[in-house]
């Protein structure tokens, strides 16, 4: 029988199942942070149990570190006790944790496959909705609740069911213009922040072959934002390319061994899917959403669509709300909305390929942010990718042109510390989520690629950057 990726992962962990479709998953690797785990380590404390398999988890500060003057500690109380409470469990069960002051440390989504921790055939789950960014690896990564994380650490194990199939094929080559954060926000335009639901995704096609695993973390990322669950994409050569001499990979005989079983991740050549989705890669120009959520995108050359033309009550009822909200006229061209603030950071866009992306586009406009911006800020995902910016140069190029040059951390990605918008504030931001309020109350998110976001800190307005020279 021809089986989909998903279904060998599935297969592959499944320890019981029951009539009604729920089953009893194997969890080979658990990802935590500050935000969900304190409660999870009060209910295990509660129940005297402890943590069933030590090794198997990572854990990181990431939701609530502050991104500068560190050294001075977290001035929000209630940030700076969810921390010191991740500090103390970590400590007192022995747990690998890069802690505020860990070179390593960073966002729990990117440091777990920058250490090798993320690797082909796990399942993988944390108290976070984008951990379906380690799809990317041909894991079946997803996140979980407060609940789900204490019975994890005690079980190691997790009752759920299994989702529906969808594929994403996508070929044809993307412009040199265009990036994975494209794709992932012209894929959420297609279908729609709904059309995932109940469907784990994999995503296939010449165009995702083509991209690196930077790129495919950052499409398996925002499969959540379409509604699934989870997202993945095949193993390959970039896979292994990408994981050989990490710190958690395998290595010697064992990775000999994890060579055989890792060839096998793939969907078979006759697999079913419950749903096929096709996308032509050449027609996705640069993306700007313009209202709040993530499907209310358009091409930055386009315009700001008009309700008036929207025959559904529903959605015109959706979109004037979303537009009222986001100070914005229709019919508005996409380059002439201006910007008070940058953020380019985020599990999302915060890897060294997004920096460099970001950089180059602001080394070849050659000047500083424009005036009506307020803050620019480029956010490393972690000590390890701001250090490899910082050899090559990055971070002079971004200072002398009047940008910030932070801390790692989730940042300004959600309010949750003190990187935030201000009511009113329009920001161009490379994170992943646009609802109100979703980078600090009255904030208004357009979310873009590394590239969009640096030109418009540069021009103070967002420009089509395939007219860049």
């Amino acid at each position: 029988m021809a089986l989909t990726l998903y279904d060998k992962l599935w297969h592959d962990h499944v320890i019981r199942s029951e009539r009604d479709g729920t089953a009893l998953l194997y969890i080979d690797r658990h990802l935590l942070h500050e935000v969900t785990s304190p409660q999870a380590f009060e209910g295990l404390k509660l129940a005297h149990r402890k943590p069933w398999r030590i090794s198997a988890n990572l854990a990181v500060a990431d939701h609530n570190v502050p991104t500068r003057d560190r050294q001075s500690g977290i001035s929000d109380p209630i940030s700076r006790l969810q921390v010191e409470t991740l500090d103390k469990n970590a400590a007192e069960w022995g747990l690998t944790y890069f802690n505020m002051q860990d070179r390593r440390q960073g966002i729990v989504h990117i440091i777990g496959p920058e250490q090798g921790a993320t690797l082909p055939g796990m399942t993988v789950v944390c108290g976070d909705s984008h951990t379906s960014t380690h799809g990317a690896f041909a894991a079946l990564a997803f996140g979980i609740g407060t609940s789900e994380v204490e019975h994890v650490l005690a079980t190691q194990t997790l009752l759920t069911k299994k989702s529906k199939s969808m594929r994403i094929q996508i070929d044809g080559r993307l412009s040199r213009a265009s990036s994975a954060k494209d794709l992932a926000l012209a894929v959420i335009g297609r279908i729609g922040t709904a059309g995932g639901t109940g469907f784990a995704i994999e995503f296939a096609g010449s165009a995702v072959s083509a991209l690196s695993m930077e790129g495919r973390m950052t499409l398996c990322n925002m499969a959540i934002e379409a509604g699934a669950r989870s997202g993945m994409i095949a193993c390959d050569e970039t896979t292994l390319d990408y994981i050989r001499g990490r710190p958690f990979a395998p290595t010697g005989a064992e990775w000999r061994h994890a060579l055989a079983y890792w060839s096998t991740l793939h969907s078979d050549a006759n697999a079913r899917f419950d749903a096929d989705i096709r996308l032509n890669a050449a027609d996705v120009a640069p993306q700007v959403t313009w209202g709040t959520s993530p499907e209310m995108v358009a091409t930055i050359s386009d315009r700001v669509p008009d309700p008036e033309r929207e025959k559904d009550a529903q959605r015109r009822d959706s979109m004037e709300r979303a537009l009222q909200y986001m100070g914005l006229e229709p019919n508005t061209a996409m380059v002439d909305i201006r910007i008070d603030k940058v953020f380019i950071g985020s599990c999302t866009n915060g890897r060294i390929e997004d920096m460099r992306a970001a950089a180059d586009v602001v080394r070849r406009l050659g000047r500083r942010i424009a005036p009506n911006v307020k803050l620019a800020m480029v956010v490393p995902g972690s000590g390890l990718v701001k250090a490899q910016a910082e050899a090559e140069g990055l971070d002079r190029i971004f200072t002398d042109a009047g940008f910030e040059w932070r801390d790692p951390g989730c940042s300004m990605c959600l309010a949750m510390n003190a990187d935030r918008l201000e009511p009113g504030e329009r920001c161009a931001s490379t994170s992943n989520r646009n609802f109100e309020g979703r980078q600090g109350q009255g904030g208004r998110t357009h979310l873009v690629s590394p590239a969009m976001a640096a030109a418009a800190g540069i021009e103070g307005h967002f420009v089509d950057i395939r007219q860049l020279s």
